[in-house]
C-alpha cells in the first residue's frame, strides 16, 4: 500500500512452545506498549461483539427504529455482563478469569430443564438425593474448567 508502517513483535513463551504475533500500525511514532495495548484492548472489544451475536441475539432485532435497536443492544450485552457476574461469584473472586458461555447457556438450559421435570414429577429439590442429581447434570454437556 506504499505506506511507512511500525511493526511490534511481541513474543511469549509457553512451555516448550514459543510464539509471536506480528502487530501494525501505520503511526510510526506510536510507542511499542501502547501498541499492544490497543491491540488488547480491540481484541477485547472484537470477541464481546463476538460474544453478544452468537450467543445473546445481538444481531436478532427486526426493527429499523433507533430506539429498538439501542435497546437490542443494551439487552444482549446487559446479559453478557450479568453472566460474567455471576461467573465470578461462581468462581469466588473478583478478578477478570476466562468465561465459556457455551457453557454457561448450557447450564442454564439444563436448568430450566431440569426445573420442569421436578415440577411435573412433584420432586423436592431440597431432598439430598434430588439435590445431589440437579448440581451433577446442571453441568452436562458443558466444558471442564
Amino acid at each position: 500500500m506504499k505506506r511507512v508502517i511500525r511493526v511490534v513483535m511481541p513474543r511469549s513463551t509457553n512451555g516448550d512452545k514459543d510464539g509471536h504475533a506480528p502487530l501494525y500500525s501505520t503511526d510510526t511514532e506510536l510507542d511499542a506498549m501502547k501498541l499492544i495495548a490497543y491491540y488488547k484492548s480491540r481484541f477485547q472489544i472484537e470477541f464481546l461483539s463476538w460474544d453478544a451475536k452468537q450467543y445473546t441475539g445481538l444481531t436478532h432485532c427486526q426493527s429499523t427504529r433507533k430506539e429498538a435497536i439501542g435497546l437490542q443492544v443494551n439487552a444482549t450485552l446487559t446479559a453478557l455482563n450479568l453472566l460474567k457476574a455471576e461467573d465470578r461469584k461462581a468462581k469466588k473472586t473478583d478478578k477478570a478469569t476466562v468465561i465459556s458461555i457455551s457453557s454457561w447457556k448450557r447450564r442454564k438450559f439444563n436448568q430450566h430443564l431440569m426445573n420442569r421435570l421436578f415440577d411435573e414429577l412433584d420432586l423436592d429439590q431440597s431432598c439430598g438425593k434430588d439435590a445431589s442429581i440437579y448440581e451433577r447434570y446442571s453441568d452436562y454437556g458443558t466444558i471442564a474448567a
